[in-house]
């Protein structure tokens, strides 16, 4: 699959967010560490993570070494004398006391032409807020006609978070439609976000938005309001920045 064709399902932006953690700025090593992961180039993760408002470390001029032709005889024998056993970052780690970043391996592997050698990076399993057996009963249920609100008691799970899962089960082609609500949000006291309770932190925008019949132009205005951070949203550091306008502004 190429570059371009390569899509950023809500489990890829999700690995990403997991493999680089929670550090501001995101470091170059974290944007390196993902992109092996992810399958992704360096460039596209930057990019996607300043997208979901995330600060990064500039990529552009990272003062190294370059190879030497004792180095790179050296690379090549290190890495047939590893083959396969190796990711590039721990190549990176492990050959001539770290000298050189796990792209510039990469870099030289690829004009080695010893990319084969190397071995794939094992990808992070993201958690699942519904199990298999779950999903199964949800679609099955949905496409019966059931109300959002039998699903939710039949599951265990919040009425929002049904609906969140609806809507990513819609766009899969899993269920013709978003289940019906038997009683709208209107005539409901309870604060809709709130009762998503630690489930909105595995959410995206557009299905809390979903959930909570929002657009999701207000969702990201409650969000930063709040304080609050879900998977493509950091709602946290806009309120902080917010603030510290203000403040500097006052």
């Amino acid at each position: 699959m190429t570059e371009k064709s390569k899509k950023w399902s809500e489990e890829a932006v999700a690995t990403l967010l997991s493999t680089v953690g929670e550090d501001s700025p995101v470091s170059v090593s974290s944007v390196e560490k993902a992109a092996e992961v992810l399958g992704f180039t360096t460039r596209s993760i930057a990019s996607k993570l300043r997208k979901l408002d995330r600060e990064v470390t500039s990529m552009a001029k990272e003062k190294t070494s370059a190879f030497t032709a004792e180095e790179s005889a050296n690379l090549e024998q290190f890495v047939l004398d590893n083959t396969g056993t190796l990711t590039y970052k721990e190549i990176a780690e492990q050959f001539a006391e770290g000298k050189f970043s796990a792209k510039q391996v990469q870099g030289k592997l690829l004009a080695l032409e010893l990319t084969g050698e190397v071995k794939a990076a094992e990808k992070i399993e993201i958690a699942r807020i519904y199990s298999e057996a779950e999903e199964a009963s949800f679609v099955s249920m949905a496409n019966s006609g059931a109300f959002i609100e039998d699903i939710a008691t039949a599951l265990g799970k919040t009425v929002a978070s049904v609906r969140g899962k609806a809507l990513s089960l819609t766009r899969n082609g899993q269920i013709t439609k978003i289940p019906a609500q038997k009683e709208s949000h209107a005539k409901c006291d309870v604060d809709p976000v709130a009762a998503l309770g630690a489930a909105i932190a595995t959410m995206t925008v557009a299905e809390i938005a979903t959930a909570v019949s929002k657009t999701e132009r207000g969702m990201r205005t409650l969000l930063t309001r709040r304080g609050i951070d879900v998977v493509d949203y950091k709602g946290s550091q806009k309120k902080a920045k917010a603030e510290a306008k203000a403040t500097a502004t006052a």
